[in-house]
């Protein structure tokens, strides 16, 4: 591993710019490295524009190509990326084998193994329900549109007041419930890459 401090998030077309902004202003100005993947579907690089039309990324760090020792954690980003990132242009028999979900399975290996962050926020669970063993009997948060699918796939999202709370951290998990508290998220998520 190198001795740069970096971290990787993963992301496609409608991206939260919110989150987008917020993470390259705060992970830069607290030591780190930050650098975008995603499946390039064999281009030496794409761009993708958030939800709202006010933010554009080119990539050219394809998913495939990454090595997670490289980076002390990872981050989905919210919006819709991550349901994007989830498909398979061929269904498999079992489970979902696309190159986002097998990236997501090596992260989540080697963060049980307490030697990385995993952070999603918003709707980006969603990469983690495209394999339900990857989120069984973890405690989460996340936005209240994807709360059934979380539980679905063997979350257990917590809650205050019938509101899923707006951070929680399970072990090196941390998750963020919407683009409003990607501050919170990020403070959370910084302090556990610098226990690593």
């Amino acid at each position: 591993m190198s001795n740069t401090k970096k971290i990787l998030v993963l992301i496609e077309e409608h991206f939260d710019e919110t989150e987008y902004n917020v993470f390259n202003e705060f992970f830069p100005a607290n030591g780190y490295e930050v650098h975008y993947s995603s499946f390039l579907w064999g281009n030496d690089s794409l761009s993708f524009e958030g939800n709202d039309k006010t933010a554009k990324v080119t990539v050219d760090l394809c998913i495939s190509k990454v090595d997670l020792d490289d980076y002390k954690g990872m981050i989905l980003i919210g919006g819709y990326a991550m349901d994007r990132l989830r498909y398979e242009p061929k269904l498999s028999s079992s489970t979902n084998q696309a190159p986002a979900v097998n990236l997501l399975r090596q992260a989540v290996t080697k963060m049980d193994a307490g030697k990385f962050c995993v952070g999603t926020i918003c709707h980006s669970l969603w990469l983690f329900c495209a394999d339900p063993g990857l989120l069984r009997g973890r405690s989460v948060t996340c936005a209240h549109n994807i709360y059934c699918d979380v539980v679905n796939a063997g979350g257990t999202v917590v809650q205050n007041n019938g509101e899923t709370v707006e951070v929680h951290q399970d072990g090196l998990l941390i998750t963020g419930r919407h683009p409003g508290a990607v501050h919170e998220f990020d403070k959370v998520f910084l302090a556990q890459l610098n226990q690593l």
